[in-house]
């Protein structure tokens, strides 16, 4: 815990500088330990409690894959994304230009309800609601096989300050880089169509949800290396994603749950299939599903989740299904 303390100290005293941009740290942590932490530490473990704030891009760094989710809500100002100490880009001194996507991939979704953009390197990306972009690794070789950068600035800006775009962003380091793509719900001109799935789940069953598979390799045409990312809207009436819950063992996921009406609230299930535990989520909220715990949830009202992942397997339906029977 002392460590994780100075570790953040630290990252917050590299961006203290910009003011807009706040990193909190997330340590791995062992299945056996979960089982006894209370309410308050599985909420300082594996909870993201501010994602979206006003000129402020918020960011966790996860030890679980070096995983980094948060948000970034550009209101009055544009906001850039900024290298910080954790990334190891600083004190490597063959890097002559450190920045945040030097050794990393990222995929941006915008839930808010106005329209946003992603200035990449200066080039423009118009975003609307449930759109995506994804942006990869910087550092790269060219067609002569000489080392270049590129993707160095990434910039967040709304179009409508009374409207703002809300940017939610997922990173995972790479070991290649793959071109940036636009990818949207209706595939029009200068973009990729999302992957759409659904209905799935059944009334009777009440998961009746639509998968939208935005950053997935069946809707980009190269990439990514190991992110995926998609949306997940719940039907009226539904109150249960994910259901039977599963495990991947082989990678993690990030949860992030929006539009969801005030005074309503989620219920998100981890922890080992025999040994789980919930957490209380509230709009705007997300969490860390760890490689050994399932994940599920159940609302007081229907939701939209965006869900995003990285680890060894690179195949969406890559998953270990547990039977509701067997869950604890």
């Amino acid at each position: 815990m002392r460590k994780a303390l100075s570790l953040a100290a630290l990252a917050l005293f590299s961006v203290g500088a910009m003011a807009q941009q706040n990193v909190r740290f997330q340590t791995a942590c062992h299945p056996r330990d979960v089982m006894h932490y209370d309410t308050k530490t599985l909420r300082e473990r594996f909870v993201m409690e501010k994602v979206m704030s006003a000129d402020e891009i918020n960011l966790t760094y996860s030890q679980y894959d070096r995983f980094i989710f948060g948000g970034a809500m550009p209101v009055t100002k544009d906001l850039k994304l900024e290298n910080f100490t954790a990334l190891g880009l600083s004190v490597d001194k063959t890097i002559a230009e450190p920045y945040f996507l030097y050794n990393r991939e990222m995929g941006i979704i915008n839930c808010g309800q106005g329209t946003g953009s992603v200035l990449v390197d200066g080039k423009e990306y118009v975003l609307g609601p449930k759109e995506a972009l994804y942006v990869g690794r910087g550092h790269m070789q060219d067609k002569k096989g000489t080392w270049i950068d590129c993707n160095k600035e990434v910039v967040f800006r709304s179009k409508d300050a009374k409207n703002p775009a809300k940017f939610y962003i997922n990173s995972a380091t790479a070991h290649k880089h793959y071109k940036t793509q636009w990818v949207t719900l209706d595939g029009r001109k200068g973009s990729l169509k999302a992957a759409i799935w659904g209905p799935v789940g059944t009334k009777e069953e009440a998961n009746g949800r639509t998968i939208y598979k935005l950053i997935v390799r069946d809707a980009l045409q190269e990439g990514p290396c190991q992110l995926q990312m998609g949306l997940t809207q719940l039907e009226p009436g539904a109150v249960w994603n994910t259901m039977p819950p599963h495990t991947h063992g082989r990678r993690i996921e990030a949860y992030y749950y929006f539009n969801l009406p005030e005074g309503q609230t989620i219920s998100h299930v981890m922890g080992e299939p025999q040994e789980t535990r919930n957490v209380w989520l509230h709009n705007e909220q997300a969490i860390m599903s760890p490689e050994w715990s399932i994940h599920a949830a159940s609302g007081t009202y229907y939701y939209t989740f965006i869900w995003g992942m990285a680890g060894e397997n690179l195949e969406y339906n890559d998953k270990d299904v547990v039977p509701v029977i067997d869950i604890r």
